[in-house]
């Protein structure tokens, strides 16, 4: 999937995460601002990751704001920016 603008998904708000996700060149780039980045950053990452390929995205500024969201909401995030940011209105959710 083609990132294509800027796509937010998410809001600071305790247990939450904000997700931008912008066009890039150089393969998924990945910051991450979190209140437990020491415990958990490597989960984020991981989660953001596997979201993208999954979802076939090779090219994107990925930038996280984690107010101590689970992995299930991190990764609705993920999608739903990726959307917003590829013009695509539709996305066939899938239960995995």
């Amino acid at each position: 999937m083609d990132i294509k603008q800027t796509g937010i998904a998410g809001t600071m708000e305790s247990s939450d995460v904000m997700v931008t996700i912008q066009p890039g060149s150089k393969g998924i780039e990945i910051e991450i601002e979190s209140i437990v980045d020491k415990q958990f950053g490597r989960e984020i990452r991981r989660a953001i990751t596997e979201t993208l390929r999954d979802m076939d995205v090779k090219n994107a500024r990925v930038k996280a704001v984690d107010k101590g969201a689970l992995d299930c909401t991190i990764r609705a995030r993920v999608k739903t920016a990726v959307c917003r940011s590829s013009g695509k209105a539709l996305y066939e959710w899938k239960v995995s």
